[in-house]
C-alpha cells in the first residue's frame, strides 16, 4: 500500500491535480493561436508572466515575510527549480524537435519515472488500484497517438525524455519536502527560464502583441494555476499518484484544439482519451470513496 498517512485531504488533492490538469490542457489551444513566436521566445513571455504572477501572490500570500519564505526552500527547492526549469524548456524543445505524439507517447511515462524514483529515495509503494490505473493510461495514451508515433529525431525525442525524467524528480522533491511551501520553486523555475531563453534570443526577443498576450495568460493564468496545485497536491498524494492525473492533460488538450480549433482528432484519439479518462475517474472516484484509506 501507499505509505501515506491517513487523511480526508487526499480527496481535496485529487480535486485539486484534476483541476489544474484541465486548465493546463489549454495550452494547445493557446499555442495553436500563437503567430509567429518562436519556442524560445514563447518560453521567454510565458515563464516572465509566470514569474510576476506568482511575486504578486506571494507577495499578497506572504507579505514582507516573502524573502524569507523564498529561503526556506533551501538546496532542495533550489534544485527542484532548476528540474522544472529543464522540463519546460526541453517540452518546447521537444514539441519542435519531435513528433507531438512521440512527444506525448515519452511524457505518458512521467508517472513510471516518478513511481521508480519515489519508490527508491522516499520508500513510496502503490496500491494495486494506483499501478492499474497507470498501466491502463498508459495503454488509453498509446492508442492515442499509436497512429502517429513516428521515428522524430533523436534529439527531439531525447527532450521528451529529459522532460519527463525532469518533471518526475522535481515532483519526487516536492513529495519529500511536503512540510515547505513550493511555490517559491516555481517562481524560481520561472525565473530561470526567462533568463536563458533571453540569453538565447538576445537582441531578437520582441513579437506581436498578439502573441505577447497568449503566453501572458498561458503563463500567469493556466502556467500559474496549475503548478500552484500540484505543488499544493503534492503534499497529500504519492508521487506516482499526483503525476497520473496529469495525463489528463495530454488527453483534454487535442478535444479543445478540436472544439477551438476545429482540428478533429482521430477515431483513435478519441477513443484512447476516453480509456485514460475513465481510468483516472475510476481511480479518483475509489479514493473520493475511501478518504480514510
Amino acid at each position: 500500500m501507499d505509505r501515506l498517512p491517513p487523511t480526508p485531504r487526499r480527496g481535496y488533492a485529487i480535486g485539486l491535480i484534476v483541476s489544474s490538469s484541465v486548465v493546463i490542457s489549454f495550452g494547445g489551444v493557446i499555442v495553436r493561436n500563437i503567430d509567429a513566436a518562436d519556442p524560445w521566445q514563447i518560453n521567454f513571455y510565458r515563464s516572465a508572466s509566470l514569474a510576476a504572477a506568482l511575486t504578486v501572490i506571494m507577495l499578497l500570500r506572504y507579505g514582507g515575510a516573502t524573502p524569507r519564505y523564498i529561503q526556506s526552500i533551501g538546496a532542495a527547492g533550489i534544485a527542484g527549480a532548476m528540474l522544472l526549469a529543464a522540463a519546460g524548456i526541453a517540452f518546447m524543445q521537444a514539441l519542435t524537435h519531435t513528433t507531438v505524439a512521440n512527444t506525448l507517447f515519452i511524457l505518458s511515462a512521467i508517472p513510471f519515472f516518478a513511481a521508480g524514483l519515489a519508490r527508491l529515495f522516499l520508500n513510496e509503494r502503490l496500491q494495486r488500484i494506483t499501478l492499474a490505473t497507470m498501466v491502463a493510461a498508459a495503454v488509453g495514451i498509446s492508442i492515442m497517438i499509436g497512429d502517429g508515433i513516428g521515428a522524430g529525431s533523436i534529439y527531439g525525442n531525447a527532450m521528451a525524455l529529459a522532460t519527463a525524467l525532469s518533471f518526475a524528480s522535481f515532483a519526487v522533491i516536492v513529495r519529500r519536502q511536503r512540510q515547505v511551501d513550493m511555490v517559491p520553486a516555481v517562481w524560481l523555475s520561472g525565473l530561470i527560464i526567462t533568463a536563458v531563453a533571453f540569453l538565447v534570443r538576445i537582441g531578437d526577443i520582441a513579437i506581436s502583441l498578439h502573441d505577447i498576450a497568449l503566453c501572458i495568460v498561458w503563463g500567469a493564468v493556466l502556467s500559474g494555476f496549475a503548478n500552484s496545485m500540484f505543488v499544493i497536491a503534492a503534499r497529500h498524494l504519492a508521487a506516482a499518484e499526483v503525476t497520473l492525473f496529469m495525463l489528463l492533460e495530454f488527453t483534454l488538450g487535442p478535444l479543445w484544439v478540436w472544439l477551438f480549433i476545429g482540428e478533429q482528432p482521430s477515431r483513435w484519439a478519441l477513443m484512447g482519451g476516453a480509456v485514460v479518462i475513465v481510468s483516472v475517474a475510476i481511480r479518483a472516484l475509489a479514493q473520493l470513496r475511501r478518504p480514510s484509506e
